[in-house]
């Protein structure tokens, strides 16, 4: 069971890119797209922690929500729903698999926190990945909009690290609360910003969502992306560490690469691919300390490998 959590867990975050690039081709307003996913995500799942008395509504008048939800969701899936407007699907996700290397030079840069050397060299291999997958594509005529959803979406991974380092404080502040309560109190608010931020950029055309293909992708990301995802996640980790089911990271992004290409068309280079395992290979040096103790059978440090990525749920 737990092998087949992984595999699924795995499956359904490489997929949820596509997903997300699906709707917005299809005209779907991106922020108010993502916010309505995030909103009736995180509702649904407040209320089930109510129902099981694992929280209260009063989580929600915490500003530390108000603040996680900003940085983790409303900054991260503002930037890649945004981008994804220009950038492939594949593209996106392997750009989103920095945000461990930008967890850590956040760390290191602000916090003044030493990384391993290792962990440094991590960050200089995926950096050259970016720089593979990127700097091809400029030799030839692209779009100005193209290398903005580029840097977009490292902005977003920037918004993301910063969410989850101030996320450490409040898992521990409110250790009594279950972390998927947390986790959705946050997505309601950064759904709510999503939802204003919408009203203020985008123009409203309501019968957009009522496609097949707009109504599809906000339906399979808020239900399987969102819910069974992140269920599945923290059932994970409950049954293993925190560590295992962060290892997604790893394998998702070849996953979207691959059903970008197969499932719609989108361009598959080897500079494209020798990119995807490059950021892979930086990533898992930059978190080699957390992965060596998860295979040596020590208690892990959560302090670099995010939780799960595209809900952009906050337990290191």
């Amino acid at each position: 069971m737990i092998m087949l959590a992984y595999s699924l867990v795995c499956l359904i975050f490489g997929t949820t890119f596509l997903a997300i690039k699906i709707g917005v081709d299809a005209g779907a307003p991106p922020f108010f797209s993502a916010g309505i996913r995030f909103f009736l995500a995180g509702a649904v799942l407040f209320l089930w922690m109510v129902l099981k008395g694992k929280a209260s509504f009063s989580l929600l008048l915490r500003k530390e929500m108000l603040i996680t939800g900003a940085a983790l969701t409303f900054g991260t899936f503002s930037a890649l729903y945004w981008a994804e407007q220009y950038v492939s699907s594949g593209l996106a996700a392997v750009l989103s698999a920095t945000g461990p290397m930008m967890i850590l030079l956040m760390q290191t840069a602000v916090l003044r926190q030493k990384a391993p050397s290792y962990s440094m060299l991590g960050c200089i291999i995926g950096f050259t990945g970016v720089l593979l997958l990127v700097l091809p594509s400029l030799v030839v005529d692209v779009s100005p909009l193209w290398i903005t959803g580029c840097i977009v979406v490292l902005i977003g991974e920037c918004c993301y690290a910063a969410g989850a380092i101030y996320s450490k404080k409040v898992i521990t502040a409110f250790s009594g609360v279950s972390p998927v309560a947390l986790n959705a109190a946050q997505m309601m608010y950064g759904g709510v910003l999503l939802f204003l931020l919408s009203l203020a950029a985008e123009p409203w055309h309501p019968e957009v969502l009522f496609s097949l293909k707009t109504a599809g992708s906000l339906l399979y990301l808020t239900v399987i992306g969102s819910m069974v995802g992140h269920t599945l996640f923290y059932w994970l980790v409950a049954k293993t560490n925190p560590v295992f089911p962060s290892t997604w990271l790893y394998i998702s992004p070849p996953i979207a690469v691959g059903v970008g290409y197969l499932f719609y068309n989108e361009a598959v280079t080897w500079l494209t691919l020798l990119g995807v395992f490059t950021i892979i290979a930086g990533t898992v040096l930059v978190n080699a300390g957390a992965l060596k103790e998860l295979l040596f059978k020590k208690k892990p440090q959560p302090a670099v490998i995010p939780a799960p990525k595209l809900d952009a749920a906050a337990q290191e």
